[in-house]
């Protein structure tokens, strides 16, 4: 697709209904989808740790309303927590609380213990990455974008049925949430395959051939199956 083309496609995504979305993290992965969310036409609340007047530019950039992070759910019927996964338990008690009914939770997160994390005794022993963060903020989430690369977001979007379109790999229990957050990623130019129960998202955690992949859904498909519960030296502390 050409650049001409990718500006009839977003002026046309702009036409869909908009949603109220809370960000909660504004790193390379939730400023990208601040930008593009809001240029979608979605009304978009960010936040990060250090607080709303260090996100006035992106603010001003994007016409995201930047929040504190305990106000960063309200009312929102999508939220992305995309934090390093060290600072979840930091995360303000309730986060969710004042979100809609029925809010699907998207966490990005993965674990990076020598590089970032530390050590997380749980996930060491086999809790899935999301599964952890599940129980810190105390909401289901849908495991979503974790192995996307965040330029991806800004430039590979492509409108549905395009040869070649990126699929992203979306897991998570709960039908309803796991299907509006495949709809948005639809919304933003890309595929989703199934990955499963929230339990099988390891088989998108860093060191799987899913993490970084930038293929099709049958690429994606294939690169799930082939995924191996343990875990390489290099993703472990």
């Amino acid at each position: 697709m050409n650049r001409r083309d990718h500006i009839t496609y977003r002026s046309h995504l702009r036409k869909v209904g908009s949603m109220k979305i809370g960000i909660i993290g504004a790193g390379n992965i939730g400023g990208n989808l601040a930008r593009r969310l809001t240029a979608l036409g979605h009304e978009v609340s960010i936040a990060n740790s250090r607080g709303p007047q260090t996100l006035s530019a992106l603010a001003e950039e994007t016409g995201a309303t930047a929040v504190d992070a305990s106000e960063a759910a309200r009312g929102a019927r999508v939220v992305v927590v995309t934090v390093p996964l060290k600072a979840v338990p930091d995360l303000p008690a309730g986060l969710i609380d004042g979100a809609a009914d029925g809010a699907a939770v998207i966490d990005t997160g993965n674990y990076y213990p020598q590089q970032r994390d530390g050590r997380i005794a749980e996930i060491e022993d086999g809790k899935p990455e999301s599964r952890w963060t599940e129980e810190q903020i105390g909401h289901p989430v849908i495991k979503a974008f974790n192995g996307t690369y965040a330029q991806d977001i800004l430039s590979n979007g492509l409108p549905k049925g395009s040869p070649g379109r990126q699929a992203l790999p979306v897991a998570g229990d709960e039908a309803a949430a796991k299907q509006v957050v495949r709809d948005l990623i639809d919304e933003l130019g890309f595929d989703t395959v199934d990955a499963g129960g929230l339990d099988e998202s390891w088989r998108q955690q860093p060191g799987t051939p899913a993490y970084g992949h930038q293929g099709d859904e049958e690429a994606i498909r294939k690169a799930l199956a082939e995924a191996s519960p343990e875990r390489t030296a290099e993703w472990r502390a």
